[in-house]
């Protein structure tokens, strides 16, 4: 036969039920029933009685959920610049495909490393001193399928959360508007920082795409640009 174990405590030399004491406990079994006008004891139940109070533990059947750790909702943010270039879409386009010179006119971007057996993929490392703080971050990213003289876009692997899409829109023979649009990942809790943000990083931008101008500037006349030559 089953059996239902109650913990009654000793009698002490307290009086006082809601003074914290320690005392030694007796066990004894119950049959299954009810105790006054309590709920019915089954096997499975473990009762404590202690100065007073009945208190029925919960049996593992019952006990509540293990709750999963907190998990923040993520959100994306946009940041989108553009400019007149002084160049053809077409070589916008291909200046700015050369993935591994974008570190000569990007301010914040200090490598880009290609992998040799995936194109596609690419190393980047981040480094900018702002606020006081050296900043640094790094991020595998996958070039998509671009769409040759239009756009070029992509999107990270491991490493800093980020995509972006750039797009090349001709206005004459010699001359296209480049449009650069980066996004990040945030938790929600932080958007109003991150909205606070937004300006600094559209002047970093801003600053890339001078730079880029000047670049492409001297891609289209075959000069060799020195990564010192436009200003960070």
């Amino acid at each position: 036969m089953s059996a239902t174990f109650a913990v009654v405590p000793l009698p002490t030399p307290t009086s006082s039920p809601n003074r914290a004491i320690s005392s030694h406990h007796s066990i004894f079994p119950l049959s299954s029933g009810r105790i006054g006008n309590s709920t019915p004891i089954s096997s499975s139940s473990f009762i404590s009685v202690s100065h007073g109070f009945l208190c029925r533990k919960a049996s593992r059947r019952s006990s509540p959920r293990h709750r999963p750790p907190f998990s923040p909702v993520m959100e994306w943010q946009d940041c989108t610049v553009k400019m007149d270039i002084d160049v053809s879409s077409s070589t916008a386009y291909k200046c700015y495909s050369d993935r591994e010179a974008i570190p000569q006119w990007m301010p914040f971007i200090s490598s880009v490393k290609i992998l040799e057996d995936k194109p596609e993929l690419s190393r980047w490392s981040l480094k900018y001193k702002a606020f006081g703080q050296d900043i640094e971050f790094s991020w595998l990213a996958h070039n998509m399928q671009p769409i040759p003289n239009k756009k070029i876009h992509w999107r990270s692997l491991e490493g800093l959360p980020n995509k972006g899409v750039v797009r090349f829109f001709p206005k004459g023979a010699s001359s296209c508007t480049v449009e650069l649009t980066v996004s990040y990942e945030v938790p929600s809790l932080l958007i109003p920082v991150a909205s606070a943000l937004r300006p600094f990083l559209e002047s970093l931008l801003v600053r890339g795409l001078e730079g880029f101008a000047n670049f492409a500037k001297g891609y289209t006349a075959g000069q060799p640009i020195d990564a010192n030559a436009v200003e960070k």
